[in-house]
Formats: C-alpha cells, sequence, structure tokens
C-alpha cells in the first residue's frame, strides 16, 4: 500500500544513509522500525492486573482457625514427603 509519510529533513537523510549502507531500501528500513515500535508497544502498552477474587465460604474450619498462615501451609504437605 501506498501512503504519505511527513518525515524531518535530517531523519530522513540519517534513514537513506542508513539504508544504502546496509544494503537496503528505505521502505525496508521503515518497515523495520515501525515493526520494532509496534511490539514494544504492543507487549508492554498494558500491564497485567490481577482480578480481584472472593469465595463463598464460613472461613476457615474450626480446627485450623488458630493456626499461622505458616502452619496451615505445612499441614497442606504432609504425608508428602519422599
Amino acid at each position: 500500500m501506498k501512503t504519505t509519510l511527513d518525515i524531518a529533513d535530517p531523519l530522513l537523510e540519517q534513514a537513506r544513509k542508513v539504508a544504502a549502507r546496509d544494503g537496503e531500501t528505505l521502505r525496508s528500513l521503515v518497515e523495520q522500525g515501525l515493526r520494532k515500535v509496534l511490539a514494544e508497544r504492543t507487549t508492554s502498552s498494558k500491564p497485567f492486573k490481577l482480578r480481584q477474587v472472593t469465595v463463598k465460604g464460613k472461613g476457615l474450619r474450626p480446627e485450623v482457625a488458630h493456626l499461622s498462615m505458616h502452619d496451615i501451609i505445612l499441614m497442606s504437605y504432609e504425608d508428602r514427603g519422599t
């Protein structure tokens, strides 16, 4: 597809020199630059946000309600040893 871009003269001149030096066309250089910028912005434009999740329930069972979280985690691994 053809389009017209208004590019600052110094930038265009530098791009032409780099393209010529590397044996590429100006079109190829511009496309590479656009792909790079689009890839960067696509992957980092929207930061991950953890959804708020709640579940219905009545809390901890009475027999573990007095334990610390560390103790509850240890209990969950009981009988899973080597």
